[in-house]
């Protein structure tokens, strides 16, 4: 660490002042140390590169309230390099999708646009028996909300139940109905 430059907690104060000078010489001091931890979470370069800037953002825009303990600001920024690369990761697995197996014919069915109407009408019957097993309340809601596609409230208000009992119903049997489809087609 070069001394004319100041301490973490020095550089701290004139970020907080809003120093784009001090902002770069923290970059230059713990930019290493930040990326390799990174590489720790991350499952490629560009989000490591990602992770690491944010990091560095966030440290500018909450100068003010960081508080450290020692004379360094390297744990504080590992600790919130740690945090954006689990959301970073979080988010990742949201939006990542299951990949189609194109030989079942069931799914091949449904990447064809179901051409044909007698297959879709069966596949219609088996959803149907399958709702038509749920427990009486269940089903009435999946009729209302997934068939004749009513807003939850206006399910809600017809059954006498709450929205959230209603989107509870329809989640669980959403799950059911999806197992369901996984076990037959296997």
């Amino acid at each position: 660490m070069d001394e004319n430059e100041g301490t973490d907690a020095d550089l701290l104060r004139r970020l907080a002042s809003g120093d784009q000078r001090a902002l770069s010489i923290v970059y230059d001091r713990h930019a290493a140390a930040v990326t390799r931890y990174a590489w720790a979470i991350a499952p490629n370069r560009h989000d490591v590169e990602e992770i690491v800037q944010d990091t560095f953002v966030t440290a500018w825009r909450k100068a003010a309230e960081i508080a450290i303990p020692d004379a360094s600001l390297l744990p504080w920024l590992l600790v919130t390099c740690r945090y954006l690369g689990m959301n970073l990761v979080r988010k990742a697995a949201r939006n990542q999708a299951d990949e189609l197996d194109e030989n079942s014919t069931h799914l091949a069915g449904l990447s064809r646009q179901r051409l044909d109407a007698e297959t879709a009408r069966e596949d219609l019957r088996w959803v149907l028996d399958e709702i038509e097993q749920l427990e009486p309340v269940d089903r009435q809601v999946c009729e209302l909300c997934l068939i004749e596609g009513l807003p939850y409230a206006e399910a809600a208000k017809r059954l006498g139940l709450s929205v959230g009992a209603v989107k509870q119903r329809v989640s669980r049997s959403r799950i059911r109905l999806r197992k369901a489809v996984t076990l037959d087609e296997n």
